[in-house]
């Protein structure tokens, strides 16, 4: 490999291909915060919902007991008429009127000892999907705790690995340079690759004898018939 410059050519692909590496990774912090900010939102939301459905529950139970007051005040009220009544036809409608309403109070309080019951179920899911998804959210949290230092981490390599870059290129040689800036463009990193077993190692077919004749002579610049990627035979 005695091409003049190769050598810092490929220094300088290195240190691209590490910043690539890490802008890769620093790009990747974003979409795994949002994604983990939208695990937090789906536990609490999980947490919201049961309290909705024990708030649910709650009120309609106060709503069974102010039927259930409104009915035996009814009662109260028929029983009273009762005693005014001077007809036996009266009496007995309003006696028919309150066995009616008392078993309406009866049907109610079952339902009332019902949604009693279903209170208290809901209490001890609540309890303990509570205990599980807040464990959730502390690890969602730790997470993200872990990805902000990444990010910043991942900040402060890519600085570095931009300064690597920029004075990698002072030293390749400006024609090398402007093939390589060319070749990065497209086909793309890595632009300068080995042969091995005759094939490129970019785009990995079969090189022409003549480019393989001419990387082992390594007196000049050369490159693979097929994807022009910058090739240099590897003793």
């Amino acid at each position: 490999m005695a091409v003049m410059g190769l050598d810092k050519l490929l220094v300088l692909q290195e240190r691209d291909q590490h910043l690539l590496a890490t802008e890769s990774q620093l790009k990747a912090v974003p979409r795994d915060l949002a994604a983990v900010e939208q695990k937090i939102a789906a536990e609490r939301a999980a947490i919201e919902a049961a309290k909705v459905e024990m708030k649910e529950l709650e009120a309609k139970k106060k709503l069974l007991e102010t039927d259930i007051q409104s009915a035996e005040e009814q009662v109260a009220r028929y029983k009273t008429q009762q005693m005014e009544v001077r007809k036996n036809d009266e009496y007995q409608a309003l006696t028919h009127q309150i066995e009616t309403t008392m078993a309406g109070i009866v049907a109610l309080e079952e339902e009332e000892l019902k949604v009693m019951y279903a209170i208290d179920e809901a209490k001890q899911r609540f309890a303990a999907a509570e205990a599980v998804l807040k464990n959730n959210i502390a690890g969602h949290e730790e997470r993200i705790r872990v990805l902000r230092e990444r990010e910043t981490v991942f900040q402060t390599e890519a600085k570095a690995a931009q300064a690597a870059v920029s004075a990698a290129r002072t030293e390749v040689p400006e024609s090398l340079l402007k093939l390589y800036d060319r070749l990065a463009r497209k086909p793309g990193l890595p632009v300068c690759v080995p042969i091995n077993d005759y094939r490129c190692g970019g785009c990995h077919l079969k090189v022409s004898a003549n480019v393989e004749m001419e990387a082992r002579k390594a007196n000049e610049v050369t490159t693979c018939d097929q994807c022009s990627r910058v090739v240099y035979w590897e003793s």
